[in-house]
């Protein structure tokens, strides 16, 4: 049965990327002392604890952030909802991909609702002060997710009308 061949992909893909990020969240959060740096791979791989209280790339949005960006999430959840409904079970790719984007939603919605702070973040990438955004399980996840995502959909012809 197709649709729940789907359903077989998609929910364990999402469940195991929420599972993953607010597990590996919560070892940051209990492991690390936050701004402080903790090497994994020299200078280039460290653990870094910090929390963004705005949008991506810690742009803020004002005092109203938390509110304005759980509101965001929220729709972007329902529109990916309705798209992974409408989806096609033989698109396997497109159904990973929106797995793995509404894992990471789903993962920084929890963290904005959880606490005034903001999205944990603790992965940290550069070399000396040349450093990449500190990131998160979630925002791999999201990125994975949409770069799959904008390849499936751009090579998956649209239906024909019937």
């Amino acid at each position: 049965m197709p649709i729940a061949r789907k359903a077989r992909i998609f929910w364990p893909i999402l469940l195991l990327g929420v599972l993953a990020d607010c597990t590996s969240k919560d070892l940051a959060e209990s492991h690390l002392v936050p701004f402080v740096p903790e090497p994994v791979v020299g200078d280039v791989v460290r653990l870094t604890l910090a929390y963004n209280p705005g949008a991506a790339l810690s742009i803020p949005l004002g005092p109203y952030s938390r509110y304005i960006l759980s509101g965001a999430a929220v729709l972007i959840l329902a529109f990916l909802t309705g798209l992974y409904r409408k989806t096609d079970p033989r698109h396997t790719v497109t159904v990973v991909a929106l797995g793995l984007v509404m894992a990471g939603a789903l993962g920084n919605l929890l963290d904005r609702l959880r606490s005034s702070r903001g999205v944990v973040d603790f992965i940290d990438i550069g070399m000396g002060s040349v450093r990449f955004w500190t990131f998160n399980v979630a925002d791999m996840a999201v990125f994975v997710g949409a770069v799959l995502l904008a390849w499936q959909l751009s090579r998956v012809p649209e239906p024909e009308p019937s």
